[in-house]
């Protein structure tokens, strides 16, 4: 058993003595394995400055056709919902304000059967402010709306144009330094031209 553990002592200390033996390679000598130098060559998609503009163009003739020319089609039901409620509350605040406006001209007339009996005619003049002051209110909405249709398809193609390949890039890293026999953690923050 004793002979044992020695005949295994000394096979585990020849194998050290073996691999720390191995031929040292001198680290001032620079070889072709530690220069590599690789050919890459990076495609881009060129930019097309007057895209935005296009897009921009497009929006305001047509509600959502800038949207389809930057290919984001999820966003046009959301552009024609937003304008047709600005729409449909513009409408009903202005037949509102037509049918209190009719009522209270009937009443001037001198006739008292319009639908508003219990209403007096300063409720009538108080509701006409209402209705046209919401009307107004969803007018400029609407207004806002169109605008802001412009203004994401614009803002929208000047993203597409972004680069984010890999010649611009921020990323962790982890380099064996054989130079110096050592390691280095880092940061890269790589940009090439």
């Amino acid at each position: 058993m004793l002979n044992k553990h020695y005949f295994i002592t000394i096979v585990c200390c020849l194998l050290c003595v073996i691999s720390f033996s191995q031929e040292r390679k001198d680290s001032t000598v620079v070889t072709n394995e530690d220069l590599k130098i690789s050919n890459l060559s990076v495609t881009r998609k060129p930019i097309d400055p007057l895209s935005p503009a296009k897009a921009a163009f497009y929006s305001a003739v047509l509600p959502g056709l800038g949207q389809a020319y930057n290919k984001k089609y999820w966003k046009i039901p959301i552009v024609y919902a937003a304008l047709g409620t600005g729409v449909y509350f513009y409408i009903t605040n202005d037949n509102e304000l037509d049918r209190f406006r009719d009522a209270f001209k009937r009443r001037r007339a001198g006739f008292n059967d319009d639908e508003f009996q219990n209403i007096s005619d300063d409720g009538l003049i108080r509701a006409q402010r209402q209705f046209r002051r919401n009307k107004e209110i969803s007018l400029f909405v609407t207004i806002g709306i169109y605008a802001l249709n412009i203004i994401d398809a614009n803002i929208d193609a000047h993203l597409l144009q972004f680069n984010v390949d890999e010649n611009l890039s921020f990323k962790p890293h982890f380099q064996y330094n054989r130079m110096e026999h050592s390691s280095d953690l880092g940061l890269t923050f790589n940009y090439t031209f």
